[in-house]
């Protein structure tokens, strides 16, 4: 047990290392990418953007913002909550059981309908793909 939890808390530590090391590198390349955009108007008087400028057209040339708060700023996605884990896997064990599933349908907060072969089958490939995602690779 002991083994296991040390393993656990090794694994922890080097998938936050590579996540603070992802968004480090997202960081320095968003600063190369950043460059000029250009603004104008179509022959239907449509607005358009480009990286690169029109041919024959009048245009406006735009900067990029090439600070790092401006990057930083971009949404980084979330970490996944042990929560969302652990739901995931309780609805796949459910869905695989051979009892009924019912749902709620009107939205009153009450299972009022069992679920068909057919939507059990589209909601364990959900439950899998849940898994995928908010677990953690053992």
């Amino acid at each position: 047990m002991l083994q296991s939890a040390f393993y656990a808390h090794s694994a922890e530590f080097a998938m936050r290392a590579l996540s603070c090391l992802g968004c480090l590198l997202l960081l320095a390349s968003a600063n190369a990418v950043a460059g000029p955009v250009y603004k104008w108007k179509d022959s239907h008087g449509v607005t358009q953007y480009s990286e690169t400028p029109p041919a024959g057209k009048k245009f406006e040339t735009r900067e990029q913002a090439r600070t790092p708060q401006a990057a930083a700023s971009a949404e980084t996605p979330a970490a996944p909550v042990p929560e969302q884990c652990s739901t995931a896997r309780a609805n796949l064990a459910l869905l695989e059981g051979s009892g009924q599933v019912m749902q709620d349908t009107n939205g009153d907060g009450k299972a009022d309908t069992a679920l068909t072969a057919e939507q059990r089958s589209a909601q364990k490939g959900l439950a899998e793909a849940a898994i995928k995602a908010y677990c953690p690779v053992e």
